[in-house]
């Protein structure tokens, strides 16, 4: 049995697997882990210790395509707080259309905490006129973004309920049901499913839902071939789903692991707060936020800003990226014989 999908067809990779976007963390290697196995590895939007975000990204996509021949992607946050995003979005179409084998090889574009309307611009008009097949995704964690998704004109988008870590909405949706109302209303758009998948259960019953495809980001943390400290790689195989919390983070709700910097964290409960918040924020406390991402990737797992769903509680290991990947899939084929056995 072989998972075909949308997704494997779109990017013409071997399993239905994406590594979610896991900014401000690099993911060089472990993009090409991903990509290597058969799965969809992607370059997260890096912006720690002060570095260019552009010149990281140029350098991380050069590095990728010479060590992998395999097709990948990348992120951009491009919320209204980021402000480098606007470069990002004009300048990373322009240098892949100058360069054979990213146009070749990059194919997957995903933006998120913010509007996908950044990312539709003449950079990327002209790059597809060179003959990229590159797609722009766009993360909806709200059925009203789904709507914004489409109307911007996305290729596809990624769905992710409140079980995922990182940046989440205000309304607090689960995947299980922000994917049954994407996939209702827009029921022809590729769908990838995130928040709370980490096994072959996850996949199939994605799949079985309507998603073609999952997307992964504590499961791939966990992994051998990560770039991530292996204080914060060790959390996971231990922890238990409710480790994590839901707090305000500087561009919106966020699920963190449970330590002394997200204990410390308030949660508001609606936009017009945060935009409140925003209106007293200063360059101050901005670098200051920065700072505990930065000591995370350094190994504090205690004060840093550790970024984990709920998935933890289904990971007991870290595992080559080969290996998750190949579980994952065997696993959600046996529970869609399984299921397909109900069918009378």
């Amino acid at each position: 049995m072989v998972l075909k999908t949308k997704l494997t067809s779109l990017f013409g990779i071997q399993h239905p697997i994406v590594a979610a976007p896991m900014g401000p963390f690099y993911t060089t290697k472990l993009c090409v882990a991903i990509s290597e196995a058969g799965g969809l590895g992607v370059l997260s939007h890096t912006n720690l210790f002060g570095k260019s975000s552009l010149q990281e990204m140029k350098k991380n996509m050069e590095y990728v395509v010479e060590h992998t021949d395999k097709p990948f992607g990348f992120n951009i946050r491009t919320s209204r707080l980021q402000i480098d995003a606007p470069t990002l979005c004009r300048a990373i179409p322009k240098f892949i259309s100058k360069n054979p084998k990213l146009r070749e090889q990059c194919l997957y574009a995903v933006t998120s905490a913010g509007t996908p309307k950044m990312f539709q611009n003449n950079s990327l008009k002209r790059l597809r006129e060179t003959g990229s097949q590159i797609k722009h995704f766009h993360v909806a964690p709200a059925l009203w973004l789904s709507d914004k998704c489409v109307s911007a004109g996305v290729d596809g988008i990624v769905v992710t309920g409140w079980e995922g870590g990182g940046h989440q909405s205000y309304e607090k949706i689960s995947t299980l049901v922000l994917l049954q109302q994407i996939k209702q209303k827009h029921p022809d758009i590729p769908l990838i499913a995130c928040g709370g998948f980490s096994t072959g259960e996850g996949l199939a019953s994605a799949l079985s839902i309507g998603a073609d495809g999952i997307a992964m980001g504590s499961r791939f943390i966990a992994s051998k071939e990560s770039e991530f400290h292996e204080k914060y790689k060790n959390i996971v195989p231990s922890a238990k789903a409710s480790d994590t919390i839901y707090v305000t983070g500087v561009l919106g709700p966020i699920r963190l692991w449970k330590n002394n910097y997200s204990l410390h964290h308030g949660v508001i409960s609606s936009k017009e707060e945060k935009l409140a918040e925003e209106s007293e924020l200063t360059p101050e406390k901005a670098l200051d936020d920065q700072k505990h991402y930065e000591m995370t990737y350094d190994g504090d797992i205690e004060d840093g800003a550790v970024l984990l769903g709920q998935s933890i509680g289904s990971i007991d290991s870290i595992d080559s990226c080969k290996d998750i990947i190949e579980k994952i899939v065997k696993d959600a084929e046996n529970r869609l014989r399984e299921s397909h056995a109900h069918i009378q």
